[in-house]
């Protein structure tokens, strides 16, 4: 094994991780971390009484722990309750993304492992949002020599990204050692997994459930002397070389760890619909244009969608039969958004799938690829041709509720109560909300828990 102290990937992260503290971090990431955190938890109770959600609960302990399953009246060991949790909180596709840092949903695989082992740690919610920092740039940081190569190679970067974040925010809470916390990253590097080729199955979720207790247990073993070998993700035949997709990995795009905070500069862009966000600028342009022209579904002669690439490669359901296909079908999708004028959690409802007028519509939707957009683009182009002969366009080049234009905490706080009511057990949002909003201020994480 090679020497843990000598330089590479793992030990110059490990030192930025477990050197990080409370008063390193800028109170403007803070406070997008506490958006963050309430907003995973939000789709996390609402998850819970999801398909993917029930089955992850299902194979979980016969329900006796110590550890929180949010939404739920279980208590599980704290390995089950991680899994659970993230899998319930990736389950309907609610939850945020980071294309800028990572290509993929960065709050999800770290947010359960945080509240799981910070609830058996009595961590602080100060604690909390430092040990969620220091995931998310890990996640930045480890994703930048092998993107987009590695997401267009069909890894999913929520699961094996994803999972190194979770391993550095236990780390981070935990307190471990630099020396400790490069094992558990490089624990971490024999892992990952996770395929984008069972995007639209209960699997999906699945691969956010086990990036977190992956990252976890990557983190356990190292606190009590695991070890492996420091070039684990760096060096021949490691995950730089074995995930990196077409390209060689590009070293050189390593950023400067705590120069340059990611979760200020790329952020965090929160879902306004509960689906693929490749969907999400197509959804509100068709929407606004149905508003404004005041399209019916039988007015429809055609309605082309065109997007980049990376959209047309993760949304491979023209016409779903289940609600989590539908999820990546923009052809559905834009159906919904123009004869419903809304794409909330009940559009993916299985009695909803059917609706006449929505299908109406989908069979009118085409999706056609502008091969000059990047192909992890969200931009949109959404023309409708009625059968009056009538054409409307409206083209978005962003999603709804990026870093840059975020939704409000009324929106934030509006999406929390929806997928709190949704939960299987009985929520007390409004304490939820207070606490949450103010996580900074949590004494003790536990207090919090105790309300869902």
């Amino acid at each position: 094994m090679t020497d843990p102290d000598a330089d590479g990937v793992a030990a110059d992260l490990a030192t930025f991780v477990s050197s990080l503290a409370a008063a390193d971090v800028p109170e403007d990431a803070f406070r997008l971390t506490e958006r963050a955190i309430l907003d995973t938890v939000g789709v996390t109770l609402a998850g819970a009484d999801a398909e993917a959600g029930g089955i992850a609960a299902a194979t979980a302990s016969d329900g006796h722990g110590e550890t929180t399953v949010l939404g739920r009246d279980d208590r599980l060991p704290l390995s089950d309750a991680v899994f659970v949790n993230a899998t319930a909180g990736h389950a309907l596709d609610f939850d945020d993304v980071a294309l800028a840092a990572m290509d993929g949903h960065p709050s999800v695989p770290m947010v359960a492992p945080l509240l799981a082992v910070g609830e058996r740690e009595g961590a602080s919610g100060r604690d909390l949002l430092t040990a969620f920092v220091a995931g998310f740039e890990t996640q930045h940081y480890l994703s930048a020599p092998i993107s987009p190569g590695h997401y267009e190679g069909g890894w999913h970067a929520t699961s094996t990204i994803g999972l190194f974040g979770a391993t550095a925010a236990v780390a981070n809470l935990l307190d471990l050692s630099a020396e400790r916390t490069a094992h558990a990253l490089s624990i971490a590097a024999s892992m990952p997994a996770g395929l984008k080729r069972n995007f639209g199955s209960t699997t999906k979720p699945v691969h956010a459930g086990q990036a977190a207790r992956s990252g976890t247990t990557a983190a356990l073993l190292a606190a009590e002397g695991a070890t492996a070998d420091s070039t684990a993700i760096d060096g021949e035949r490691g995950f730089f070389d074995l995930y990196r997709g077409d390209g060689e990995p590009d070293l050189g795009a390593l950023p400067a760890l705590g120069d340059r905070w990611s979760i200020l500069e790329d952020g965090i862009d929160v879902k306004k619909y509960p689906c693929c966000y490749y969907t999400h600028a197509a959804i509100y342009a068709a929407i606004g244009l149905a508003d404004e022209y005041d399209l019916e579904p039988d007015a429809i002669d055609d309605v082309t969608v065109t997007a980049s690439q990376g959209a047309a490669d993760a949304l491979a359901h023209d016409d779903p039969e289940t609600g989590l296909e539908a999820k990546f079908s923009m052809p559905y999708l834009i159906g919904r958004a123009i004869a419903r004028r809304d794409v909330g959690l009940a559009a993916f409802d299985a009695a909803n799938i059917d609706e006449p007028a929505v299908q109406t519509v989908r069979r009118r939707v085409t999706l056609t690829v502008d091969d000059e957009l990047a192909y992890d683009s969200n931009a949109a182009r959404v023309a409708v041709t009625t059968r009056g002969g009538e054409t409307y366009e409206r083209t978005r080049e962003r999603p709804p509720g990026t870093h840059d234009d975020p939704l409000s905490m009324d929106e934030l706080r509006e999406k929390f109560r929806m997928c709190a009511d949704r939960a299987p057990a009985a929520v007390a949002t409004d304490d939820t909300l207070a606490a949450l909003s103010d996580l900074r201020s949590v004494a003790d994480v536990s207090d919090v828990l105790e309300s869902l």
